[in-house]
């Protein structure tokens, strides 16, 4: 009954661990481009100072618009919404141009 109770535990804690890094691997890298200027540069071009903010949405479904799904792609972690890991979010939903 113990080495079963351990098992199960081994077990979901994999799953919980495995969970963390897909969610860690699937967010996207910064761009060489992007990379070299400064922060405040990368920003201001997406988006005026306080009109978006990182506040723990994810998914396409919860965005609003093209450039609020590129502003939390750039800048805000976990986020679920290049699934082609193209830099281009929601293409199926607000990016289709």
């Amino acid at each position: 009954m113990t080495r079963l109770l351990m098992i199960a535990l081994l077990a979901v804690a994999g799953w919980k661990g495995y969970g963390a890094y897909q969610d860690y691997h699937h967010t996207a890298p910064l761009s060489l481009a992007n990379a070299a200027q400064p922060s405040a540069a990368r920003t201001t071009e997406i988006r005026p100072a306080a009109q978006y903010a990182c506040d723990g949405r994810t998914h396409c479904s919860q965005m609003r618009s093209c450039a609020e799904a590129t502003f939390f792609l750039r800048n805000c972690p976990g986020v679920k919404m290049d699934g082609d890991n193209d830099g281009a979010p929601c293409e199926r939903q607000w990016c289709n141009d």
